[in-house]
C-alpha cells in the first residue's frame, strides 16, 4: 500500500495520509478547512514498515483503507513539572 502525505500550514505537526497524491475526494470538506491547503511531504510503501515516527502503521493502513484519509496529531506535550510532583511529593 502506498500513501502520500501531507503536512497542515495551520496546524503545527498535523499530517494528513491520503491513498494517491493529490487525491482528497474521500476527506470531510470540513477537515480540510481546518487543516488547511495541504503542503505535500512525500510519498511512501506502507507494506514493509512496521512502524512509522508517530503513528501506528496498521491504523494509517485501517484508516486508509476504511475512510481514504489518516491524520496524524502531534504528541502529547510532556509536562515534566508535573510528574516530577507526583513522583517526588
Amino acid at each position: 500500500m502506498i500513501c502520500a502525505i501531507y503536512r497542515s500550514p495551520n496546524r503545527s505537526q498535523t499530517y494528513l495520509y491520503v491513498e494517491k497524491k493529490d487525491d482528497f475526494s474521500r476527506v470531510p470538506e470540513e477537515l480540510l478547512k481546518q487543516f488547511g491547503r495541504p503542503q505535500f511531504a512525500m510519498v511512501i510503501s506502507l507494506d514493509k514498515r512496521e512502524k512509522l515516527a508517530n503513528a501506528d502503521v496498521t491504523r494509517v493502513k485501517a484508516d486508509l483503507s476504511a475512510v481514504g484519509y489518516y491524520l496524524q496529531f502531534p504528541p502529547p506535550v510532556e509536562d515534566l513539572l508535573s510528574e516530577y510532583r507526583e513522583t517526588n511529593g
